[in-house]
């Protein structure tokens, strides 16, 4: 049986004023964490420049994969310049990075202020199922922004970086444009990491039914891979390693439908 709702009603301006006061928290701890990074700036740029290096983990963890299998290949070693054109721009970059870590650092506390500002309008079972929601999101958000990291942007970098139509022409590129790279390719696999909660919410609605979404596998396999070949590099490699995963989100999301059925 359903506990009753929270008995205190408040005003049209009581919720503004609790969402304002909700906002400044959040900013402030934003704010806070964004400082921190900003003050730690050798360890900061170490991790956010570690997947254009040419020996960087994930190259040698494919190495020693291949080399499991008995296949004897090695990436070719590549260096890349990354330059400032502008007097300012380091400066202004690094101020915008720590501001784009000091909101991904803050992202659970916002789930939780948001979760504590629509609770008292939720029954007690309600609660536990946007808490239990909450938290698959954000789990799911982390594991786009790890396969970004490790996967998507350093082969995209790697491949971007040293392409080139003539030797006459050389790539010098730019911090802010490998940074805003950088952030839209995490924000892109963070969104597209979604895809079972999204599933999840199309199944409550009778949307979706998980039969349908198993008829049309072959189908999704087909829209995945456009989907992997539009964000990532044209490289077989990195295609296969972009639509894995999102294959096996999509699995996951037949399975999360049926349990709502």
């Amino acid at each position: 049986m359903k506990s009753s709702k929270n008995d205190e009603l408040l005003t049209f301006g009581g919720h503004l004023e609790v969402f304002r006061r909700m906002l400044f928290r959040i900013i402030a701890v934003a704010g806070a964490i964004a400082m921190v990074v900003f003050c730690f700036k050798e360890t900061t740029w170490e991790v956010l420049l570690a997947p254009s290096e040419w020996d960087f983990y994930t190259y040698r963890w494919l190495e020693s994969v291949m080399q499991a299998m008995g296949i004897d290949f090695r990436f070719e070693e590549y260096h890349v310049n990354l330059i400032a054109t502008d007097l300012s721009s380091q400066f202004m970059t690094h101020i915008t990075t720590a501001v784009y870590l000091g909101l991904l650092g803050v992202s659970p506390y916002i789930l939780y202020e948001l979760f504590r500002f629509i609770s008292p309008a939720l029954y007690e079972t309600e609660r536990k199922y946007s808490v239990q929601v909450a938290g698959i999101i954000y789990v799911l958000f982390l594991l786009g922004v790890l396969m970004s990291y490790f996967v998507l942007f350093p082969i995209s970098f790697r491949f971007l970086g040293t392409y080139s139509v003539s030797a006459k022409v050389v790539s010098n590129i730019t911090l802010d444009s490998y940074i805003s790279t950088f952030v839209s390719l995490t924000l892109v696999m963070g969104v597209v990491f979604q895809l079972p909660v999204i599933a999840f919410f199309l199944g409550k609605m009778g949307v979706v039914t998980s039969s349908m979404l198993a008829n049309y596998r072959k189908h999704s396999l087909i829209v995945i891979m456009l989907v992997a070949a539009i964000i990532t590099p044209p490289d077989l490699m990195t295609l296969i390693l972009v639509t894995i995963p999102l294959y096996l989100l999509y699995e996951v999301s037949i399975r999360v439908v049926k349990w709502v059925e």
